[in-house]
């Protein structure tokens, strides 16, 4: 299996799951703490920890520190280019 198949296999996974990606679509409109994720997406806080452990291993979701605060943010940066390896591959269409 290729690395872009391993990625996009990571991907899945993370975003296999509905309240994963509802965890990941409430941090898209604006960066939270678990404890406002919890609220936003009707989860219990450890319940959303767990998710967000998953997200972050897939690289789907980066923490950021502010002071005992952490803050959880979409990393944009690997999405797209995740995105733009596996559109290189396909063929063009007109």
């Amino acid at each position: 299996m290729s690395d872009l198949c391993k990625e996009i296999a990571k991907m899945g996974k993370g975003i296999g799951n509905e309240n994963r990606f509802r965890v990941l679509e409430a941090i898209m409109k604006k960066p939270q703490t678990v404890g406002e994720i919890a609220v936003k997406v009707k989860l219990p806080q450890p319940a959303v920890s767990q998710h967000l452990k998953i997200l972050k291993s897939a690289n789907l979701v980066e923490d950021v520190r502010c002071g005992k605060t952490v803050v959880y943010t979409v990393n944009v940066a690997y999405m797209a280019s995740l995105l733009r390896k596996l559109t290189i591959g396909l063929p063009n269409k007109k």
